[in-house]
Formats: structure tokens, C-alpha cells, sequence
């Protein structure tokens, strides 16, 4: 029988909210009010087929490919489905990353039984390696899915890897599917889309993560154009047209989209100077370093985490996010972007929390 839930997203509307929310997993929403716009120029209904023209081109520019090779989603976790839809036939293999996000698995899984891992290994910093990914694939691998950076724990994988994926992917006949949501979160010398290593890739983002523009559901899909239009023909099925409105602010996003990411950056980086302090402080916790991202994936060295989130949220008003929703039952994910005043606390609860359990424990 077909998956057909997500148990994260389940968890995520209904259990996640807290006076302290540090289970979020992007920047904090971006208000209208700031977005320059002519809101008399607002209309319910308007030209969409297979593409606005505007938005398609705004897409295209973004990440320097040809409009044939965009297609528009409902975020990126539709972009996600499309993409698995088009490719994937019940009982195709899939190889999927671990630790990786619930929901693909989710959704991998509500179109084929047979999904295999390839481990990002925590010793090795949670890099992407070619090697563990060619011990996994097969002569039937159909898709290879990653994230990147990773979520949970915004590793950047380097481009010589992810090439040598791609080559890897190539050798069975199979693609890469790229989930690259959070890469505009390296805010220096921000890497190329993998789109551009080679045909094998099909990559997937949107304006929600790291623009906080969640609201617009302006997500897409880069695929080789034979695979866009078949695409475009499948969301015949799921989404008819989009709504008008949201892409016509969609487009007005685009045109300032560095100011929008810039308003995000500042938060993300007091955030993640607020992390690095309170990892420098504690010994009983433990992360992977990394420069960039807005999560962070945070190991708790003893005790039940169960536990200690259970109690973190009635006792101190904050919550996390289950490390079992990542493969990973000994850890927490938090999210940083959203309030530096709010993720402060949240991190000194966070380290009561944790006296209490040594208190305890001693």
C-alpha cells in the first residue's frame, strides 16, 4: 500500500508552535507592507497556463537557464513531487540520503517501495560522498535525492562531488534530484545551481527558506526540456493553474530580491553568532560546524531526547525538532532566521534545560 502521509509535516502544523519556536526552518515572513508593489495592480485572474511569461522569465534569469527548462510549483515540496511523478514508476529504485528530510522520503515512497539510503556520515562532517552514494546505487536506480545545503544540517556540499555524483547517476541511466531550497543561504560567492553539471540533474527551490516568502508558494523546478514539459503536462493532473495573484507578487519579488534576502541575512547571522557562542559553552551537545544555513543539527550526548524535548516544551515553553524525523534519534534540529531576541532565549532555555538534566543526573 502507498505511503500517503508525512508524519513531520503532521508534527509541523500541529505540535510544533511554542512562545520559543526554534522548530522553524526558515527565516521569519516577509511582510507585503515592505515588498514594492502597486497593490492597484492586483488582479484575481489573469494570463497562466504552462508559465506566467513574466515569472517564467524572472525564474529563468535567477538562475541563468533557459525559460524551456522552468517549471513553475507550489513550493518546493510540490516541485519535489512533480518531479518524483514524472520520473518514477511503482517498484523503481531510489536512493535517498541519510540523515534526510521526512518528507521526500515521505514522498519517494508514496510512488515506489523501493527506496534504499546512502549515508552523509556525522564523523565526516555530513559530506556528500561519491563514494557512499556509488556503494548504493544499482544497474536499476532510476533517481538519486539529495539536499543541498542539507537539511538538517546545512552542509554545502562541493561542486567536485556533486559532479562526481552526477557522473555516478550517468553510468545506471539515472537522475539526480537536487533540493536546493536553502543554498541561497551562502551569502558569499553563492555556488551555481547543479542544473548546470549536467543533464542528469533536476533541481528543485523556492522563495520560502531563505526569502521568507512562503505565503506566495513560488517554487520551481529546473529539468532538461523534454522532462519540463512532461512535467508541466503531469500538474495537469495536481494544480490546473496557480493562483494569479501570487504570481504576479512572485514577479514583484523577484525584482528585489536581494533586498529581501538581505533583510533575512542580518537575522541569520546574529543567530547563528548566538549558536556558535552557546555550542562554545556547553559539553553536552554537540554540532557540525558550518558556515551557513539557517538549521542546525544538534546531537544531545546522553539522556533520552525524547525526553528532554517533552520537558523543554512544558517546562521551559520552547520546542525543536525530533532528530527521528532525520533518520537521527539522538538529536534536535533548530531553525535561526526568524527573531534574534526570541532565538536567544530559546537557547538560554535550551541550556537550563540541560543543567536541569545534569542536576538530575548528578
Amino acid at each position: 500500500m502507498k505511503n500517503r502521509h508525512s508524519d513531520y509535516m503532521h508534527w509541523a502544523k500541529t505540535f510544533s508552535k511554542a512562545r520559543f519556536n526554534l522548530a522553524t526552518s526558515g527565516v521569519g515572513p516577509f511582510p507585503l507592507r515592505d515588498l514594492p508593489f502597486d497593490l492597484k495592480q492586483l488582479e484575481i485572474n489573469g494570463p497562466s497556463t504552462y508559465g506566467y511569461a513574466p515569472l517564467q522569465s524572472a525564474l529563468a534569469r535567477n538562475s541563468d537557464v533557459d525559460p524551456d527548462c522552468v517549471v513553475a510549483a507550489a513550493g518546493t515540496s510540490m516541485a519535489n513531487h512533480l518531479a518524483m511523478a514524472a520520473l518514477l514508476n511503482d517498484g523503481d529504485e531510489v536512493i535517498i540520503e541519510t540523515p534526510a528530510y521526512e518528507l521526500l522520503v515521505a514522498t519517494a515512497l508514496y510512488f515506489t517501495s523501493n527506496v534504499k539510503r546512502f549515508s552523509r556520515r556525522e564523523e565526516d562532517g555530513y559530506r556528500l560522498d561519491p563514494l557512499e552514494v556509488e556503494r548504493a546505487v544499482s544497474k536499476d536506480t532510476k533517481l538519486i535525492v539529495l539536499t543541498n545545503l542539507h537539511n538538517p544540517s546545512s552542509v554545502l556540499a562541493a561542486e567536485s562531488d556533486l559532479r562526481a555524483v552526477g557522473e555516478i547517476a550517468r553510468s545506471v541511466g539515472a537522475h539526480v534530484l537536487a533540493d536546493e531550497v536553502y543554498l541561497d543561504a551562502v551569502y558569499h560567492n553563492t555556488p551555481r545551481s547543479s542544473f548546470h553539471y549536467g543533464p542528469e540533474f533536476i533541481v528543485t527551490s523556492s522563495l520560502t527558506k531563505v526569502y521568507g516568502l512562503s505565503g506566495l508558494r513560488c517554487g520551481w523546478i529546473l529539468a532538461e526540456p523534454d522532462l519540463a514539459r512532461s512535467m508541466w503536462r503531469l500538474n495537469d493532473l495536481f494544480g490546473s493553474i496557480p493562483a494569479f495573484p501570487a504570481e504576479q507578487l512572485s514577479v514583484a519579488a523577484f525584482e528585489n530580491l536581494t533586498m529581501i534576502r538581505d533583510r533575512a541575512r542580518r537575522v541569520v547571522e546574529q543567530d547563528r553568532q548566538a549558536l556558535a557562542e552557546f555550542l562554545d559553552r556547553r559539553t553536552d551537545v554537540t554540532a557540525t560546524h558550518t558556515d551557513w544555513g539557517t538549521t542546525a543539527f544538534i546531537r544531545l550526548l546522553s539522556g533520552s531526547i525524547d525526553a528532554f524535548l517533552q520537558s523543554l516544551r512544558k517546562n521551559r515553553e520552547t520546542t525543536a525538532v525530533p532528530g527521528t524525523f532525520f533518520d537521527s534519534p539522538h538529536h534536535f534540529r533548530i531553525g535561526m532566521g526568524v527573531n534574534s531576541e526570541m532565538f536567544r532565549e530559546g537557547l538560554l532555555r535550551i541550556s537550563t534545560e540541560l543543567d536541569n538534566i545534569e542536576a538530575c543526573d548528578g
